[in-house]
């Protein structure tokens, strides 16, 4: 302290804090020697307690008010063994101010998952944030506890200590309420008020302290879970799976057939499609197959299936002889595209040799030479 300083604090005899930092519980009022002279002025504003320390023992509070503190009207500091001779000669006390007003817009969360037994799901992890509010309500064990001889004392610094608190009571709260992961968001109230209530039993006795609010603004799941979640949720709108594919099949076709583009690449597109409506007809492959009772001769082999692909579009399937009946009626001729299993791609007609040579039989020879 500087000799200003010095001068300034013998001629000034008003105790007083004015708080700007808004986070702020606890201050000691800075005094030269800690001397408080006879006919100080203390004033304590609303939202405050002062609380004055005497050779390391707190000697009293004092609620919002103004005191002068002389010989007349001297205050209830009994305890203050220089105060018996009266305020003839300053004596040394150091005063702490703490703030009792609520400080808000205070921030917890879980840095590690909480794992919860999920009736539905099994072990599953879980995290969560919020918010709370905290209050000083008794200075006496809020300086003997916590604050000590610090000559500021913020927030920040019993931040650590609420949030490990919070955290640790949110984690016996989960376990004990046996409440649905999914059940959760629907409980948020519910269980911020009981969580509000545990903090409280820990901390009001012990360190002087009150968290009048407590939020839970959010419980969130591993991203994978969300995710299984998600689509959990898409299959249950979309309701029948069957339908919904056969759906997507004819939004597919209808969408070739209005492409324009035609020739190959709207055959290919019913071919595509084609196969895979068959294969959705087809058991899964690598099924067991269900045993049949065997109450009579097999069943004789599948026919060909034929498919042919007329304007953009697929038609079919069709047998050998339908084939035939069609090359014989004009409807099929050498240069309609046609596809059958077993083909690479889909070719005319009069390179596959199995109805190359119907299309050849069904050519009339030319007409015999004039005479």
């Amino acid at each position: 302290m500087g000799l200003f300083d010095l001068i300034r604090s013998e001629l000034i005899d008003i105790i007083e804090w004015i708080d700007d930092s808004q986070h702020t519980l606890v201050w000691r009022f800075p005094r030269h020697d800690n001397e408080i002279k006879n006919g100080a002025q203390l004033i304590v504003r609303p939202g405050q307690m002062a609380v004055f320390v005497y050779e390391g023992e707190i000697a009293d509070v004092y609620p919002p008010g103004h005191y002068e503190l002389t010989t007349a009207n001297r205050p209830v500091m009994t305890t203050l063994e220089s105060w018996k001779y009266g305020f003839d000669s300053p004596f040394k006390a150091e005063v702490y101010f703490v703030s009792t007003r609520q400080l808000t817009d205070l921030k917890w969360g879980t840095p590690n998952p909480i794992m919860l037994r999920d009736p539905e799901f099994g072990p599953i992890r879980i995290r969560a944030f919020g918010t709370y509010t905290l209050k000083a309500v008794d200075p006496k064990a809020l300086l003997t506890e916590i604050v000590g001889t610090d000559g500021q004392f913020g927030a920040d610094d019993v931040t650590t200590l609420l949030r490990s608190v919070i955290q640790s009571a949110f984690a016996d709260l989960i376990g004990s309420s046996q409440i649905a992961a999914l059940d959760l968001a629907s409980n948020y109230q519910q269980l911020a008020s009981t969580l509000r209530e545990k903090v409280v039993e820990r901390i009001d006795d012990e360190y002087g302290l009150d968290c009048p609010q407590l939020f839970i603004v959010n419980i969130s799941f591993p991203e994978s879970v969300e995710k299984a979640l998600d689509t959990r949720t898409s299959m249950g709108v979309i309701g029948d799976m069957n339908k919904f594919q056969q759906y997507q099949m004819g939004q597919a076709m209808t969408a070739a057939a209005e492409g324009g583009g035609g020739g190959g690449a709207a055959e290919g597109m019913g071919l595509g499609v084609g196969m895979a409506m068959a294969s959705r007809m087809m058991p899964a492959a690598g099924a067991s197959p269900v045993a049949a009772p065997s109450v009579g001769p097999p069943p004789p082999p599948a026919a060909d299936a034929w498919y042919v692909a007329v304007n953009g579009q697929t038609k079919g399937p069709f047998t050998s002889d339908q084939m035939r009946s069609g090359i014989a009626s004009g409807d099929v001729n050498g240069q309609t595209m046609v596809w059958m299993a077993g083909m690479a791609a889909w070719s005319p007609a009069a390179t596959v040799p199995t109805l190359a040579t119907a299309l050849t039989a069904s050519t009339p020879p030319p007409p015999p030479p004039a005479s």
